[in-house]
């Protein structure tokens, strides 16, 4: 069995500063750095670096980042045979600025993420029958994305969606069914649900819209706050784990790498999401996306010491 993530290639530029400019100023920066990123390829690095074997869907450039991009995703593991490679454009780029408290923003550019298409989705068909989840996030064409989770649900294969970045017009209604479990953030799920969700109780809420809506589990990434998780039949909620977080970039995509890993390994939903809540948890205890996501010895010895304590 394998795990598919069909979404983003990016190759992130980051600056880190004292603290986030405001508009219009001009900050002295401290540090300049490249490196892999797109929150599709994130999660299958996530995946991946717990052993997980993973197939990536997407699209880069044909230019140097699109090859380093490719010839990063393979240095993991991850089967890359069906990344296409898109003569008309650029590969994606994330612009992401980083302060000393761990804060961040981030402008994305799709590039060839843009352009995924029909081509993309043909790739799809001939791995659904070894699949045991597929990953979707919103840095392609929602479009595509909505297409994508039909052909999932119909193939009776996981669909979990990670609603980042929300589209300006909201996600459109038809895709929540098709949805086994979508992971918004705390900003995320707020513009989903249309208040404010930053804590045990408006997550409860938004939960119970989005579980109308028709996600059969709703999994709320508080941050620093904990996780709530919401199904029909169960409603939990786990506090955060203790951690000097440095660095906040991805923790969302190591949530979710941990959370599908879980799974993978037959874990129930609680210990599943504790996996997300540990991954993401020491995705911030170190600087940049991928390079910062644990591997399974690094999980398991965190959550071995955490149940310690």
């Amino acid at each position: 069995m394998t795990i598919i993530v069909f979404g983003s290639i990016n190759m992130d530029l980051v600056a880190t500063t004292p603290r986030l400019p405001i508009p219009g100023e001009t900050l002295l920066g401290e540090s300049f750095f490249t490196a892999p990123g797109g929150k599709g390829a994130n999660q299958a690095v996530a995946l991946a670096k717990l052993g997980i074997p993973t197939q990536m869907i997407g699209r880069v450039g044909n230019d140097n980042f699109g090859r380093q991009l490719i010839k990063n995703l393979e240095s993991y593991g991850i089967k890359t045979e069906n990344i296409i490679i898109d003569d008309t454009v650029s590969s994606g780029v994330a612009i992401i600025t980083v302060d000393r408290r761990g804060e961040n923003n981030i402008i994305v550019i799709p590039g060839a993420n843009g352009q995924v298409n029909q081509d993309n989705i043909d790739r799809l068909y001939g791995l659904l029958p070894s699949a045991n989840a597929i990953l979707l996030q919103l840095e392609i064409p929602l479009d595509m994305v909505i297409t994508v989770a039909q052909i999932a649900h119909q193939a009776k294969v996981q669909v979990i969606l990670d609603p980042a970045p929300v589209p300006p017009i909201n996600l459109p209604e038809e895709i929540y069914p098709l949805v086994d479990i979508i992971t918004p953030n705390e900003i995320e799920a707020s513009q989903l649900v249309g208040f404010a969700v930053n804590e045990e109780q408006t997550a409860f809420k938004a939960g119970e819209i989005l579980l109308t809506k028709g996600a059969r589990c709703v999994v709320i990434k508080l941050g620093a706050k904990g996780v709530y998780c919401a199904t029909k039949e169960e409603r939990f909620f786990i506090p955060p784990f203790s951690v000097n977080a440095i660095d906040t970039v991805a923790a969302g995509d190591a949530f979710n790498g941990g959370l599908a890993a879980g799974l993978f390994h037959h874990k129930t939903l609680r210990e599943a999401v504790i996996w997300g809540g540990a991954a993401g948890a020491l995705a911030t205890t170190q600087m940049g996306a991928q390079s910062s996501f644990p591997d399974m010895m690094t999980l398991k010895t965190f959550l071995d010491k955490m149940t310690r304590e």
